[in-house]
């Protein structure tokens, strides 16, 4: 669904870009008109373009929230980004009365602005100076296209005026309509300038191309000869771009790019993953909403794969937890034959003492492909023990070592019962034991 883009014939009165700019735009201005656009215009918003109108400072939409718009979505996060440096939007805030939160950003050039219960996160235009692959030092400018020229991919370097006019350096646009994932410029010195740009670039395919295999050769050659970079990104950064690739369209096709490309030892994953078992989990798992690590874990073969990600992202306890599990149990912990499928996994819930069970069941379900088991089992409540010690001593048992053997005997039957027997039922046998 594409947002309504109107075309207008170049006039005095429009607010175009010079002459020499719109070599990178088709004819004519673009202007956005939308419902998603229009819904932007909060009071928080109309003030904060109040402020900035008097100034005469130049405020703008940036990056993915105009690529968002484009593409008839609501942005869920909206970046400004103005001619205005930080000192002077400081100085504009300050004395307009308006809240200044968060000044870690001030450095680099945004300040974040609190009006109407609403935080506004704006920055400066900006040309990166040095860069190491992994940081930059920048300096400020005032031109919009030097600004657009630093950023990664075409469909992340578009502004987008709040006047509706979209300015669109690089045929950003162009390439969100035909679904083409590109590099600003040179795709080796984009890379260059932050080595998690290559996971960027496999991220975005996914959310934004039509079909797998579809790149550019000089773009992934770009990415071949610049993979050990990736050595230098903290694997917290990885972390969350892999998440975000595991979880969208054409992983199957992007982790095996990966691997051909020199990427996968690079960031964690195992040399030797097990591809096969990959693509045919990714199948299984379509539509079930798994977790990233339940998508992962189908490249390791041995827990070791886990421990070594572990090292190297850095994931959560949980995530780690989950890969050991999944490892462990994906091939002995399976459905049953009969007419209760579901209860090897019903008793392995009711003999866990481990936290977070049936999560972990329900990951376990998905990486195998049993839709129809998964719903059963997230419809299943597990059922509470109905004997007590109590209700041992009023039958007579009085010894603690006795109680508790005899709670384990009854818990065993209960077992048997598919947890269906009640206390009397259990006592009553108790008897008979």
């Amino acid at each position: 669904m594409w947002a309504e883009v109107l075309l207008l014939p170049r006039r005095a009165g429009l607010r175009l870009l010079p002459p020499l700019r719109l070599r990178h735009r088709a004819p004519g201005a673009m202007k956005l008109q939308s419902p998603q656009f229009q819904a932007l215009f909060t009071p928080g918003l109309r003030s904060v373009a109040e402020l900035f109108e008097k100034k005469n400072y130049e405020l703008r939409i940036a990056g993915g929230a105009v690529r968002d718009l484009l593409s008839g979505m609501t942005p869920q996060d909206i970046d400004f980004a103005t001619t205005a440096t930080p000192a002077e939007m400081k100085e504009m805030f300050t004395s307009a009365g308006v809240r200044l939160i968060n000044n870690k950003g001030e450095k680099h050039g945004t300040i974040t602005a609190r009006l109407h219960e609403q935080n506004f996160e704006i920055t400066t235009l900006r040309i990166d100076v040095v860069t190491d692959g992994r940081h930059a030092e920048v300096e400020f400018t005032t031109d919009w296209e030097k600004d657009a020229e630093r950023r990664d991919l075409t469909i992340n370097s578009m502004f987008l005026g709040l006047d509706g006019m979209l300015y669109d350096f690089f045929n950003g646009y162009e390439d969100l309509k035909n679904k083409k994932i590109r590099f600003v410029g040179k795709a080796s010195e984009r890379i260059q300038e932050d080595y998690l740009r290559i996971l960027r670039y496999f991220r975005f395919y996914g959310r934004i191309a039509e079909k797998p295999g579809d790149h550019e050769p000089t773009t992934l050659q770009a990415i071949k000869e610049n993979a050990k970079g990736l050595a230098g990104i903290s694997g917290e950064r990885i972390w969350v771009e892999l998440k975000k690739i595991l979880l969208g369209n054409h992983v199957n096709h992007l982790v095996r790019l990966m691997y051909e490309l020199d990427i996968a030892q690079y960031i964690g994953l195992p040399l030797d993953g097990n591809l096969e078992e990959f693509d045919r989990v990714t199948k299984n798992i379509q539509n079930l909403c798994p977790k990233p690590m339940t998508v992962l874990t189908s490249l390791f073969k041995v827990k070791d794969d886990v421990t070594n990600l572990d090292l190297r992202l850095k994931i959560s306890k949980e995530e780690k937890n989950l890969g050991l599990f999944l490892v462990k149990h994906r091939q002995e912990l399976t459905k049953a034959v009969g007419p209760e499928p579901l209860r090897p996994y019903q008793d392995f819930i009711m003999d866990s003492r481990e936290a977070n069970t049936n999560s972990k069941i329900y990951e376990l379900l998905k990486y195998q492909g049993e839709e129809h088991l998964l719903k059963e089992m997230q419809e299943w409540t597990v059922p509470s023990f109905p004997v007590s010690g109590h209700d041992l001593r009023k039958m007579g048992v009085s010894s603690g070592k006795e109680i508790g053997a005899a709670l384990q005997q009854l818990r065993e039957e209960w077992k048997k019962s598919g947890y269906h027997m009640d206390k009397e039922e259990l006592l009553s046998c108790l008897k008979k034991l």
